[in-house]
C-alpha cells in the first residue's frame, strides 16, 4: 500500500475576497493512495473545516489504512479528497463541455476593462457567463449587469450572490435586472424559503448552492432551475450523487462547480462533470486565477515542489 500527504501553496494572479477575507494564495493538500489521487481544499469562508483540522484528520485516515482499517473521514473536505483518491473510475467518459467563464471583481473595473474581455472571446461570445454578485454597491452591479446584457445579447448571463442579501435587498436587485438574459440567480438569500419567496416574486429563477452544502432541507419549485454541486464543500462522493439523483427526479440542471482547487482538483472536478451531467457546462472556471500548478504537462503530480507530510 502506497500513501502520501502533500501539502502546496498557489499563488493567486491578484489578491481575492473570499467572505470579506482577503487571499493571496490557495493552500490545501493532495493525497495518494496507490498512485491515485484526490484533493483537499477547505476554502476559507465557505467550508466549515479549517485546512489545519483537514490536515490532521487526513494524516489519522492515512495511520488507519496503513494498520489495514477503513479510512472514515468526517470533514467535507476530506471526504472528498479520499473518496478521489479510493473511487473506481469509469474506463470511458465523454468529453467535458468547456466551462462558463467567471467574472469576478469590482464593478467599475471590470467595465473600463470590458473590451479586453469581450475581444478575448472572438467571434463567438461564450452561450453563459458567470458573475458575482452582493459584493459591491447594488448600483454598481446592476449597471454592469445591464452594461453585459447589451454588449452580450446572445450570452444569458448566472448570477451568484452566496446569500448575501435579505429578502427585500435581493427583491429590489431583481426588480431592475433584464430577466430575458438571466439564466438563474444562485442563492441571493442565506434561507430557502427567503430564496423561493425573491423567485415568486420577481419572476428571476433560481439555482441552490450553499443550502445544499449546508445540508438545509429545500424542495422542488417551478423556479427553481439548478443544483449547483461543489464536491469539496459536501464532501461525500455518495451524497453528491444523491443530489444528482434528485436533481434528475426533479429535472433539474446539475452544474459541478469549483472551490478554486488547484489544476489536479479541477480535473477530478471535470471527469466528475462528464460522469454525471455531460450535458451541462460545469462551474469550473477558476483554474486561470492561480499563477501555478501542481501538475505537469503529462499530467503528473510534481512532488518535488510539495511539502510532504506523510509517506508510507
Amino acid at each position: 500500500m502506497q500513501l502520501a500527504l502533500y501539502r502546496y501553496s498557489l499563488p493567486f494572479r491578484q489578491p481575492l475576497m473570499f467572505k470579506g477575507m482577503r487571499l493571496v494564495s490557495r493552500e490545501g493538500l493532495l493525497v495518494t493512495i496507490n498512485g491515485q489521487w484526490g484533493e483537499i481544499a477547505p476554502l476559507p469562508g465557505f467550508s466549515i473545516e479549517t485546512l489545519a483540522a483537514a490536515e490532521a484528520e487526513s494524516l489519522a485516515c492515512l495511520a488507519a489504512i496503513q494498520r489495514g482499517e477503513k479510512a472514515t473521514p468526517t470533514l467535507p473536505s476530506v471526504q472528498f479528497g479520499f473518496d478521489c483518491a479510493l473511487r473506481l473510475w469509469p474506463a470511458t467518459l465523454p468529453t467535458p463541455l468547456p466551462p462558463y467563464p467567471l467574472l469576478q471583481g469590482a464593478p467599475a473595473a471590470l467595465m473600463a476593462n470590458l473590451d479586453n474581455i469581450v475581444a478575448g472571446w472572438g467571434a463567438l461570445p461564450p452561450p453563459r457567463l458567470k458573475l458575482k454578485v452582493a459584493r459591491f454597491a447594488m448600483a454598481e452591479e446592476l449597471a454592469l449587469i445591464n452594461l453585459l446584457a447589451t454588449r452580450l445579447p446572445t450570452t444569458k448571463l448566472i448570477l451568484d450572490a452566496n446569500g448575501g442579501w435579505t429578502r427585500e435587498e435581493a427583491q429590489r436587485f431583481c426588480e431592475r435586472l433584464p430577466l430575458e438574459q438571466i439564466d438563474y440567480l444562485e442563492e441571493p438569500c442565506a434561507s430557502f424559503a427567503d430564496t423561493i419567496a425573491v423567485a415568486e416574486a420577481s419572476g428571476v429563477n433560481v439555482a441552490l448552492d450553499e443550502t445544499l452544502s449546508r445540508g438545509d432541507a429545500w424542495h422542488c419549485h417551478p423556479q427553481l432551475k439548478a443544483l449547483v454541486i461543489k464536491p469539496t464543500l459536501i464532501g461525500s462522493l455518495n451524497g453528491c450523487e444523491a443530489l444528482v439523483q434528485r436533481a434528475r427526479e426533479g429535472n433539474l440542471r446539475v452544474v459541478i462547480s469549483s472551490s478554486f482547487e488547484s489544476d489536479l482538483g479541477l480535473g477530478l472536478l471535470g471527469r466528475l462533470a462528464s460522469e454525471w451531467a455531460a450535458d451541462e457546462p460545469p462551474g469550473l472556471d477558476t483554474g486561470h486565477w492561480l499563477a501555478a500548478r501542481v501538475t505537469n504537462a503529462l499530467g503528473e503530480v510534481m512532488t518535488n515542489s510539495l511539502h510532504c507530510l506523510y509517506r508510507a
